[in-house]
């Protein structure tokens, strides 16, 4: 048997940090907007011998044989490996995992990659999980590597695709698909990498902390948020990519003023040689402090931006937005 799952990044476009619990349950009409896009997570499952294990991450270079998954618990095999495999007590199988997003893009690749490994090890397993079992599995592996509550919103681009709004409310998070076509947001979009890893430039416990205890600034700027976002999805919906471009703008504005550490003068540089070459908007992506970049223009504008970034020695990452989501093929070997 032979298993090829893979489950695409995401663009945060406006409304992050709200999708924690319980931050979007204190702002009214709360909601995230992002995008998939055809950055990959890629997870790979062969047959191997008995009930032994071998565990190759490309990225990290490593490569370890185990005896069963109880000798894998032990070990210092990367974290959300372990974690998954232990969690399907997986055995007699060959895994492989590689990203095509750089470490710390703040594309929300481990929670790509968690999907993608979920769900291959549940076709081994022949587990029958629903989409949002498979979300909720993620998410709470992912938690435990990371030791602090994740965001809801980085699991739906990676199972389902698209360009979408998740309503954050007292009954649950509903996805609502966006009729923005994402061959025209493609045709705008610039991703490029700093070269810096993220560094968490919100620190979203201590954001949490303070909103919780009734923070007025920090209060305001979510309300802001939520603003901008709303004025967003409606701004997609009609095609008005110059309003499309405004809101973006001004949801990284009023971000810096939430937590000024999300910016470095790495991407403060960056984006203003963007917006002086004509790109109509621009934001650090996930929680900033290094990681990605992504700028809009118009198409006719592309490769002049494309080459000004270039010259600034940010690297280019070939992005489209992707309308798949999970995928998932098995063949006999």
């Amino acid at each position: 048997m032979h298993i090829h799952s893979s489950a695409p990044t995401r663009i945060d476009l406006a409304g992050g940090t709200l999708d924690i619990w319980p931050l979007y349950l204190y702002h009214s009409n709360a909601q995230t907007l992002n995008a998939a896009i055809t950055i990959r997570a890629v997870c790979e499952i062969t047959d191997f011998d008995g009930n032994g294990i071998e565990v190759i991450s490309e990225d990290t270079q490593f490569k370890r044989e185990y005896s069963n998954w109880s000798e894998l618990a032990k070990s210092e095999t990367p974290d959300l490996l372990r974690q998954t495999l232990c969690h399907f007590e997986a055995k007699g199988l060959k895994i492989v995992t590689r990203s095509q997003s750089p470490v710390g893009a703040g594309l929300a690749g481990s929670s790509a990659m968690c999907i993608a490994i979920c769900g291959a090890l549940a076709k081994w397993s022949k587990q029958e999980l629903s989409m949002d079992e498979l979300m909720t599995l993620s998410m709470n592996l992912e938690a435990k590597v990371l030791g602090i509550p994740p965001g809801l919103q980085d699991y739906r681009p990676a199972v389902y695709g698209g360009i979408a709004s998740l309503e954050l409310t007292t009954t649950g998070v509903h996805r609502v698909c966006l009729s923005a076509d994402p061959t025209e947001l493609s045709k705008r979009l610039v991703l490029v990498y700093t070269g810096q890893s993220r560094n968490s430039g919100i620190n979203n416990w201590e954001v949490t902390k303070k909103r919780i205890d009734g923070d007025l600034h920090v209060t305001n700027c979510f309300n802001l948020i939520r603003d901008a976002s709303l004025n967003l999805r409606s701004a997609l919906e009609l095609q008005d990519w110059n309003k499309v471009g405004q809101y973006i703008s001004e949801e990284w504005e009023i971000r810096k003023e939430l937590a000024p550490s999300v910016t470095t003068n790495r991407i403060d540089k960056l984006i203003k040689c963007g917006r002086d070459a004509g790109a109509f908007a621009a934001k650090a992506c996930g929680a900033g402090g290094g990681g990605c970049i992504m700028f809009l223009t118009e198409p006719e504008n592309v490769s002049k931006l494309t080459n000004v970034l270039r010259s600034q020695e940010a690297h280019i990452l070939k992005a489209e937005i992707d309308s798949e989501g999970l995928k998932i093929k098995s063949y006999r070997s």
